[in-house]
């Protein structure tokens, strides 16, 4: 069986695994740290299917497995220490709807990490070159951005005297969702970095950073913060300010 379908098979069977204990339980805690335990298996499984590893595969395999460990441990401790994820609130007695959850959960694993897995099945070596030593870069850029972005304001939640309010600092006077722009960056720079040992069909990688833009921008991230914003402090002049001058997701150019 080609690795590939493995790791999707793998995939899934994890995520319906995850959603009979979860609905058994009827808690939603440990979604996102099976999510971040998928990523981890797949980028392990595909890596050691391949009997001969090279530089490119590791360091991409690397790279993608330290975000995964650091967003699981940093979603898991955001969890326990909240109590609970709203978005699951209403959905987790559904089992249908919880079972889809599951699913979409499946999918941007797969999906998200498909540059690493197409590397990691190939045989071919080529030199670590330019393309490389850029995607690298543009990889380091945005995981710094998303982990001084989550730290600013797991730091602001958590403060008693601003938890009521909402944060404007930092990366977040510049960026309404600088975390989420740091996730599009870095799986940018994985796709750069893996385009230098693909070829063919396995250009559909690209539907990686494409994938996290969409979902991040269109379905799951930004449109639910931006109306739970609007919910909580529409009324308030200080934050229509912040809307009206601070772009929603690139500094400085992007649209408000």
């Amino acid at each position: 069986m080609d690795m590939l379908i493995s790791c999707l098979l793998l995939d899934f069977g994890i995520q319906f695994v995850g959603f009979l204990v979860a609905y058994t339980l009827q808690t939603e805690k440990f979604y996102d740290l099976v999510g971040s335990l998928t990523y981890l298996l797949l980028i392990q499984f595909s890596l050691r299917s391949n009997p001969e590893v090279n530089d490119r595969q590791i360091i991409l395999s690397t790279l993608a497995s330290l975000w995964a460990v650091r967003l699981g441990v940093f979603l898991s401790c955001r969890v326990f220490a909240t109590g609970g994820d709203g978005r699951f609130d209403k959905v987790k007695t559904n089992p249908t709807r919880f079972l889809i959850y599951w699913f979409i959960q499946g999918v941007w694993v797969f999906v998200t990490v498909l540059p690493v897995l197409l590397v990691n099945r190939t045989t071919r070596n080529n030199i670590f070159g330019t393309l490389d030593y850029i995607g690298v870069a543009v990889w380091i850029l945005g995981f710094g951005l998303e982990v001084v972005a989550d730290c600013q304001k797991f730091i602001f939640k958590f403060d008693s005297k601003t938890r009521e309010t909402f944060i404007s600092h930092g990366l977040w006077s510049i960026s309404r969702h600088p975390n989420y722009l740091g996730e599009i960056i870095l799986w940018t720079g994985c796709f750069v970095t893996a385009s230098s040992a693909i070829q063919g069909w396995e250009w559909m990688s690209v539907l990686s950073p494409v994938f996290v833009y969409y979902l991040l921008t269109n379905v799951s991230g930004i449109p639910i913060l931006e109306k739970g914003g609007i919910r909580k402090f529409g009324h308030l002049d200080t934050y229509k300010h912040y809307t009206s001058t601070v772009p929603v997701l690139v500094p400085f150019i992007g649209k408000t």
